[in-house]
């Protein structure tokens, strides 16, 4: 295989496809001396790894929680790159690899939120539950929405910037910054909340009857 065909996907985009070059890589060829290790070890560790993240946040750890998401994040582009690097890629693996990622990102947005609750967050209650609701939802919708065109044959035009990488990233950014200031989570909150929403929004206006 091409020294850099394993590395990352067609559909591969921004942070997501830095932290794939030159985070993931450095680890992928290592896993190829244990023969043994299959790409769904790897990515049911990460998937582990990604909600244990979600019940550290919950529990008030957020500079811990972002350190375990970080772990978590290489290794989701290990799996991908090792299947690739040893041949076993499968569609079965890059289902569960897109379905898992989906309880990782879901744990840590409602890890996060929770993590607000228990400060206590300066905001109404029912507004912090609004704004958590809508991250949750918008981070979902992204990718099932991208999965969904796709399947459909419909061109979405540009790859959106509310990748997995750049939702990812600014939830670890802030989880390691709460240590600075508690609050910070908020942030990633709001863009979560407001960012992929905006892109879905965009997409059904995109593709109007």
């Amino acid at each position: 295989m091409d020294n850099a065909a394993w590395r990352t996907k067609p559909t591969d985009r921004f942070i997501l496809k830095w932290i794939k070059i030159n985070l993931s890589a450095r680890l992928t060829p290592r896993l190829e001396a244990w023969p043994w290790i299959a790409p769904w070890h790897i990515t049911l560790t990460a998937t582990f790894l990604g909600c244990l993240a979600g019940l550290v946040f919950a529990l008030g750890l957020g500079w811990l929680a972002g350190v375990i998401a970080a772990v978590s994040q290489v290794l989701d582009g290990v799996d991908g790159q090792y299947a690739r690097l040893t041949g076993r890629v499968s569609k079965k693996g890059a289902f569960w690899d897109s379905v898992l990622d989906r309880y990782a990102d879901g744990a840590m947005v409602i890890g996060m939120a929770v993590y607000l609750f228990r400060l206590p967050f300066p905001l109404p209650q029912w507004l912090l539950i609004f704004t958590s609701a809508l991250a949750l939802v918008g981070s979902n919708l992204i990718s099932y929405s991208s999965a969904r065109a796709e399947t459909l044959g419909i061109d979405l035009g540009h790859p959106t910037l509310a990748s997995k990488g750049t939702r990812s990233s600014a939830m670890i950014l802030c989880a390691f910054l709460s240590f600075i200031w508690p609050g910070m989570p908020i942030l990633a909150l709001v863009y979560l909340a407001i960012h992929p929403n905006g892109e879905v929004i965009y997409r059904l206006l995109k593709t109007r009857l």
